[in-house]
């Protein structure tokens, strides 16, 4: 099959949208299907306000055009909402193409966060986006339900995965720069350093041994003249991040807004059980298993995560393969008919 995937969001960003869509291009690739990724790697662009660390193309319509009708896909599916995002969805409405789209991020909350203003509006520009896809991938049962409140009738479930060969546990792996001296036992939280992911609800906690947070963003020189006893790693790469989840007892996810948290399955995929509240995300990945502790108090959580056995965390992540994930994600797509593409 001839999959066109359009997304904003791609490297040199750093980004959970960014490793599971290149994971999941991977896993169709291998599944011998033949993709075509659309992003803004070599077009003029802009920082997207209050996240800069994301690049925008700059009117890429003429040229997502001449990519969709060169490759003559047989499925467009639109990762993300932004430039490129736009450009696919009227290139594909111009064509009179089905399509798929994915909502990966809660951004009405997180642009509430940001500007003081009801989520009401951003949730009805969410609706004219999405509306005319055929289907609206979504990665948890907590979101769909959200999405179908605020008057989505397209939305589906579409968990992301983990690539288990890469996050797995080690017994013998060396110890990440600059946990060598850390106390134990040591509690790890790992994403964007910024308001909706509220570290402070992590950072304020009373715990024995040290806290880690590793990524970056416009809250972290705050954080850091706030808590300076934590231990802030830093962006890290993949091979990285993997030694910091098998070198912490315990992953920390404080988020309250997050749509899944591929951060939580690649700490389970290591062995480390996960300590977070009871909301769309954590629920969703760890459910009423063993492998994490889920509490309104995230000090309770955490201290029962520490308890838990690592073999059990790993053995739950295992069930959230790549390859099954991409055989559900073609079965989602809508395919485009031969005589559309005349």
């Amino acid at each position: 099959m001839r999959i066109a995937i359009a997304t904003d969001a791609w490297h040199p960003q750093v980004n959970g949208v960014v490793r599971s869509t290149a994971q999941l291009v991977d896993a169709l690739v291998a599944a011998g299907h033949e993709v075509k990724l659309l992003s803004g790697a070599g077009l003029p662009g802009f920082a997207l306000p209050s996240y800069p660390e994301i690049r925008l193309a700059w009117a890429p319509g003429r040229q997502v055009a001449e990519w969709l009708d060169g490759f003559a896909p047989d499925a467009v599916h639109i990762a993300t909402e932004g430039t490129l995002g736009h450009a696919a969805r009227s290139h594909c409405l111009k064509r009179d193409w089905p399509f798929t789209t994915h909502y990966h991020t809660r951004f009405p909350e997180y642009l509430a966060l940001r500007t003081g203003l009801p989520t009401g509006p951003f949730y009805r520009w969410l609706r004219h986006f999405h509306g005319p896809a055929a289907r609206v991938m979504v990665p948890g049962a907590g979101v769909l339900a959200d999405l179908e409140r605020h008057g989505f009738r397209n939305a589906v479930l579409m968990p992301n995965g983990v690539d288990t060969a890469l996050f797995r546990p080690d017994a013998a792996g060396a110890l990440p720069a600059g946990f060598e001296d850390l106390p134990r036992p040591i509690f790890t939280t790992v994403g964007r350093v910024a308001v909706e992911k509220n570290l402070d609800a992590f950072l304020r906690l009373d715990l024995p041994g040290s806290k880690v947070v590793c990524g970056d963003g416009p809250a972290r020189a705050r954080l850091q003249r706030q808590y300076p006893q934590a231990f802030f790693a830093g962006q890290l790469d993949t091979a990285r991040l993997a030694q910091v989840y098998r070198a912490s007892d315990v992953f920390v996810f404080p988020s309250r807004t997050d749509t899944f948290g591929l951060v939580l399955l690649e700490a389970l995929a290591c062995g480390t059980p996960v300590a977070a509240y009871p909301v769309s995300g954590p629920v969703d990945v760890i459910g009423d298993s063993p492998a994490g502790a889920l509490d309104a108090d995230l000090r309770s959580a955490c201290l029962r995560a520490l308890e838990l056995p690592r073999p059990l965390a790993r053995a739950h992540a295992l069930r959230f393969s790549w390859a099954s994930v991409a055989e559900r994600f073609v079965g989602q797509l809508a395919r485009i008919e031969r005589m559309a593409l005349a």
